[in-house]
């Protein structure tokens, strides 16, 4: 399971595809998938022996903090005691809307510890956000802190509060239990509870951009999963300095910025502050980040803060990797030649962690545009709406072969029916192309294809070709209804400081689109506006462009 120590030392793609074992990933667990398994026990206490740091936190104000293993072995045992004091028993679910401080990851791994189903909830979250997802998890506690307190009033049949940073005055008054005097009080041992593979660590939440959000369960099986992408597709190493900017609140971040390094052992990066592109150049600098990951949106304002911000750190970034949307090939051009640095595109899903990825530690033709091939252990297809396997440039469904995923852990939404798993394969509800090599090229949401005039139209290649023009940062592309041609490609289009939106500006782009794609892809409107819509990680949320253009359609027929 060691990281390999450089470019010559990494695997081929196809043997780690056809030597891939279950078996070879489970044993690095110092726990039992039948037997016994405890989250915090893998995450934590075999790591305590070797003296090494848990997590690095650098606070908004600038201070900087390291835990080692140890620490966070003996504030796990503290909340974990917490907890039972309070009555919450395994397999129970706590939530939690903290800010990223160690606090955090200390609730993080007591939940754990105590055998109990740890709940993530975005410090963004409005009220109805919180209050739909902790009456689906049905959470016996949540900890939150004073700044994010009032959010919970008048939620119905809120369960026990622990409230963090106020004191005893503070959280009385609220009938709430003051972290940091329970904590004090607690004994700094606790035997972790075991607890079986198919039992559940993590009760995450769909993000709702379609609906409302579904609960997405999360097996103690998942951490062979985690494992395998920070290895294959990441490539942490054990002499990188790791930084996931993605928020714990959400898969991504909790998956990967929390569980992913844990499990290896390795150290992580947590900075309590918001994203801006110089803190971010700020921190690689001064920590000597090595390794980066996040989404495409933080990645374009890195790059909206111009080649200058990027100069202090050219060269130290060995591995970038983004998810959360499709990588724009204009992006990756400019880490190569900005940064030198190779950020390369992985795909996945709350519902699967990470499934196909361009991986940084194993050889494959690494393609701009290109999401990049199936992990080890997941076999992917693209399937036609009858459910048959299609070849190669044909577009379809993205579809997990079950039988032949053993690292496959989701099994269904949380009390819910999942007409996405049926006759063998989960389908992603994502249109996608596979090329002869089994590389995957993303098209689009199914929502999201464009049909004009007969042709169908993935907004994710006219989105690239318009990231491209110097003036544009940001662009959604959608299908607008149309009597004639059944939909037309319509642009809305966030420009760069200092570009003037113009009718030049405009007909410039779509001719810009016309010579790069095609006669048929080019946007026949373009908008210009100040920003698109997004869930509060980051993704696109093109329905609800559509649904803007909807309405005005019929109120102009009306």
């Amino acid at each position: 399971m060691a990281a390999p120590s450089g470019s010559e030392d990494r695997d081929d793609y196809a043997d780690a595809i056809a030597n891939f074992r279950l078996d070879d990933i489970t044993k690095f667990l110092s726990g039992d998938l039948e037997n016994g398994l405890n989250a915090c026990v893998e995450c934590c206490d075999r790591h305590v022996a070797g003296g090494g740091t848990a997590l690095q936190w650098i606070s908004a104000d600038g201070r900087h903090e390291t835990y080692s293993f140890e620490q966070m072995q003996k504030l796990s045992a503290r909340f974990a005691n917490l907890l039972t004091e309070e009555g919450v028993k395994p397999g129970d679910v706590v939530a939690g809307m903290l800010p990223r401080t160690p606090a955090l990851l200390a609730i993080i791994l007591g939940t754990w510890r105590a055998g109990g189903v740890y709940q993530p909830l975005f410090t963004a979250f409005g009220p109805k956000a919180i209050e739909h997802r902790l009456q689906m998890s049905d959470a016996r506690l949540v900890v939150t802190d004073t700044a994010n307190r009032g959010k919970l009033e008048g939620i119905a049949a809120l369960p026990r509060v622990v409230l963090v940073g106020g004191g005893e005055s503070t959280a009385s008054s609220s009938g709430d239990l003051d972290f940091d005097s329970a904590m004090a009080r607690q004994s700094e041992e606790f035997e972790p509870v075991m607890r079986r593979g198919d039992d559940l660590f993590l009760m995450m939440s769909t993000s709702g951009t379609t609906g409302l959000p579904k609960g997405v369960p999360v097996p103690l099986k998942a951490l062979a999963a985690f494992l395998v992408y920070m290895r294959d597709a990441v490539e942490l190493r054990a002499d990188d300095v790791f930084w996931n900017i993605a928020d714990p609140g959400w898969a991504y971040g909790l998956y990967y910025a929390v569980t992913g390094p844990l499990v290896l052992g390795h150290a992580t990066t947590f900075y309590d502050g918001p994203f801006t592109a110089a803190s971010t150049y700020d921190i690689i600098k001064r920590y000597g980040i090595t390794n980066l990951a996040g989404s495409p949106t933080a990645f374009r304002l890195l790059i909206a803060a111009g080649p200058e911000a990027a100069a202090e750190v050219k060269g130290q970034l060995r591995a970038v990797s983004s998810a959360g949307e499709p990588l724009n090939p204009e992006v990756i051009r400019w880490f190569a030649e900005h940064l030198d640095a190779p950020i390369h595109d992985h795909y996945g899903q709350t519902e699967l962690g990470m499934v196909v990825n361009n991986h940084h530690r194993l050889r494959h033709h690494v393609h701009p545009g290109s999401a990049g091939h199936a992990m080890p252990g997941y076999r992917v297809a693209v399937l036609d709406d009858a459910g048959r396997e299609l070849p190669a440039h044909k577009p379809g469904i993205l579809a997990v072969d079950i039988a032949k995923s053993p690292l496959l852990w989701f099994s269904g939404y949380w009390q819910q029916p999942t007409p996405a798993i049926a006759e063998g394969y989960y389908r992603t509800g994502d249109t996608v192309e596979m090329e002869e090599d089994g590389r995957i090229s993303f098209v689009g949401r199914a929502d999201d294809v464009i049909t004009s005039s007969g042709y169908r139209i993935g907004p994710f290649d006219v989105e690239s070709a318009l990231i491209e023009h110097p003036a544009v940062i940001e662009v959604a592309v959608i299908g607008k209804p149309d009597p004639e041609r059944t939909e037309i490609v319509k642009a809305y289009v966030v420009l760069r400081e200092g570009a003037q939106a113009s009718t030049e500006l405009a007909e410039e782009l779509r001719l810009y689109v016309k010579e790069r794609l095609s006669a048929h892809a080019y946007p026949r409107e373009i908008e210009f506006t100040e920003a698109l819509p997004k869930t509060p990680s980051g993704k696109l949320q093109r329905f609800m462009l559509r649904n803007r253009e909807k309405a005005k359609t019929e109120s102009d027929a009306a």
